[in-house]
């Protein structure tokens, strides 16, 4: 996983170059580097570490030049270091690329090209391609990474210059996201929208398979065998400032605060006026589709994959289907029983999520219907499904998903009503009093949000504690788990989220004096339960933090500390209830000066496998 970017235009490539990295910087901060042709010559600076360290290094002598690439490394094959960094160059250093994604087939490629005496200066698995387009150059630097790609394995978006053909850029991409930003007499390459957004709106995305020459004046976009493609310009409608702090400390706090207005957005000319129905007319489904999924798999990775467990609540409560919620990195080799009698949806905030697009299209292969859930337009996945619901979140750059979470809930819920409503397994007035609940959340968000300081002090309190506890029923359990990741991948605290019920199974073992357990108590079914098991933790001295419904009282008597969030219909609790747990997660990584935007080993959109 990386951030690509390239120029070519009548401007400095370096200054774009360098604000282009900092945009995807979210994507892979191990290295970083750039590669720019001065007249004469590519020059080459690049370093392992943050982007900063690079920027301080050219301080004094930024490479000058009209054409070059650039890369912030999420390391895969080497440890992080200044060899390993990219871009990549061949022996005679002609040639030069930069790769995000893996080559599955490097080892023998490499060993072969030893034979043949190229020498290789890293243990990347994409030093092989540059070695490969000094092998293979014919005079033609197009015909030869059409050779290439056929030599290759594994999936790619690649980027090429040659000094021998300084005047064009080439680009290529294989199940990893590439986009070209569409300017006046430059163009722009990356892997994602966010660093070209303040030099163009207009871009191309390509799909697998295509192959681009980009000059200053042109894009030409052709198949593998050289047939043209034509491609429509997609316009960009963000706004560019959404990709930007705005004033705030990180992103990830940016984003916590920016959900009232993403679940309104995803909400947004979906629901009828009179609150009747949902209206999600990008689907166009009726009463017999419905009856032909005799069951549906949620698959996912990650924070995707614990809202797929809500929504597996949901559809299951609302529109009564089986629903099955896998992995979706394990979920391909488990040789999944599907057919034209299941529907599979796929959840990804990035669209391009490497298992679960495979998962994806392993599903289409099967018979499948496929539904994406997604908030990226145009994005891989988007492109592969049968269906796609957009959850409209915006710009997300933290790595720790917040707004996507909470946006990917909504959709869910309102997919599990909108299929109830075809199925008629709940009542007219039961529909109208969802979707009057769901209306009332984004003011009950901005109502969580108000008060954010006993939040700030639990974090300040508990936050040097090397292990915390989550504990909750049904879709309590659901949150937690969402809760237990946020907290371990910004602050590094050990987290753990258990279905309460099962503590007597081997979890009480853990619970310790002073240990933090989070206890979340939102789902009257099985609330009695709940305190129970919040009183088996007391009584190993355990510090219990619940989490409640405003007005609940009972809880008081049996924990230390209590958070509440606006009462609401016990099914919408998972929306509101996660908020105070990303808060949590948030100070308590401020509070123990961890890097919150990118925690160390993790990068924002996981596109190898």
């Amino acid at each position: 996983m990386c951030g690509i970017v390239g120029y070519i235009g009548p401007n400095e490539a370096t200054p774009f170059l360098i604000e282009g990295l900092t945009k995807l910087e979210y994507r892979g901060y191990d290295s970083a580097g750039i590669a720019v042709f001065d007249g004469n010559r590519i020059k080459i600076e690049k370093s392992v570490g943050r982007l900063g360290i690079l920027e301080k290094k050219i301080e004094t002598h930024q490479p000058k030049g009209h054409i070059g690439i650039g890369h912030t490394r999420w390391a895969t094959h080497g440890r992080p270091s200044d060899c390993n960094s990219h871009p990549h160059t061949d022996c005679s250093g002609k040639f030069v690329v930069v790769h995000n994604g893996i080559i599955e087939n490097y080892l023998h490629l490499k060993e072969e090209l030893l034979t043949k005496g190229h020498t290789f200066a890293s243990e990347t698995d994409t030093e092989v391609v540059a070695h490969l387009l000094e092998e293979h150059y014919d005079g033609n630097l197009e015909s030869t990474v059409k050779k290439i790609l056929t030599l290759i394995e594994g999936s790619y978006s690649l980027v090429f210059m040659s000094e021998d053909e300084p005047d064009k850029i080439i680009c290529t991409k294989q199940d990893n996201p590439l986009v070209i930003g569409l300017g006046e007499g430059e163009n722009f390459i990356a892997s994602d929208i966010p660093a070209i957004i303040s030099r163009t709106r207009k871009t191309y995305i390509l799909s697998d398979g295509e192959l681009a020459i980009v000059t200053k004046d042109s894009v030409w976009v052709m198949n593998r065998q050289g047939v043209p493609v034509t491609k429509k310009v997609f316009e960009v409608n963000w706004d560019a400032e959404a990709a930007e702090k705005g004033g705030y400390e990180h992103f990830m706090i940016k984003e916590i605060y920016e959900q009232p207005k993403a679940v309104r957005e995803t909400m947004s000319s979906r629901l009828a006026k009179d609150d009747s129905s949902v209206l999600l007319d990008e689907l166009k489904w009726n009463k017999h589709d419905l009856k032909a999924f005799k069951k549906i798999f949620i698959v996912a990775c990650g924070t995707a994959y614990h809202a797929g467990v809500v929504g597996k609540y949901y559809i299951e409560k609302l529109a009564r289907i089986p629903v099955e919620v896998d992995i979706a990195s394990e979920f391909r080799y488990r040789s999944p029983l599907l057919d034209e009698n299941n529907l599979t949806i796929v959840i990804s905030q990035s669209g391009e999520t490497s298992d679960t697009l495979a998962a994806l299209k392993e599903a289409k292969r099967l018979g499948s219907r496929t539904l994406a859930v997604t908030n990226v337009v145009g994005s891989s996945i988007a492109r592969e499904a049968d269906n796609v619901i957009y959850t409209w979140a915006g710009p997300e750059i933290a790595v720790a998903s917040t707004k996507a979470y909470t946006t990917q809930l909504v959709t869910m819920f309102m997919l599990a009503v909108y299929m109830a409503d075809l199925k008629a397994t709940v009542s007219p007035e039961r529909s109208k009093e969802l979707i009057k609940a769901l209306r009332n959340l984004p003011g009950q968000l901005h109502e969580i949000l108000e008060d954010v300081e006993p939040i700030k002090t639990f974090a300040q309190r508990y936050g040097f504690n090397e292990d915390v506890f989550f504990i909750g029923r049904s879709l309590d359990y659901a949150v937690a788990l969402e809760g237990s990741l946020k907290l371990k991948e910004i602050s590094y605290i050990h987290a753990e989220a258990y279905a309460a019920g099962e503590l007597k199974h081997g979890t009480l073992a853990l619970i310790i004096e002073g240990v933090p357990v989070i206890a979340l108590a939102t789902q009257s079914d099985v609330y009695e339960k709940t305190l129970s098991n919040i009183k088996e933790v007391k009584a190993r001295d355990a510090v219990v933090i619940g989490l409640a419904l405003k007005g609940d009282k009972q809880i008081e008597k049996y924990v230390d500390h209590t958070i509440y969030i606006p009462d609401t219909d016990q099914l919408l609790a998972p929306i509101l209830a996660v908020i105070p747990l990303q808060l949590l997660a948030y100070y308590a990584a401020v509070t123990r000066g961890c890097d919150v935007d990118k925690p160390r080993n993790l990068a924002k959109s996981v596109t190898v496998e």
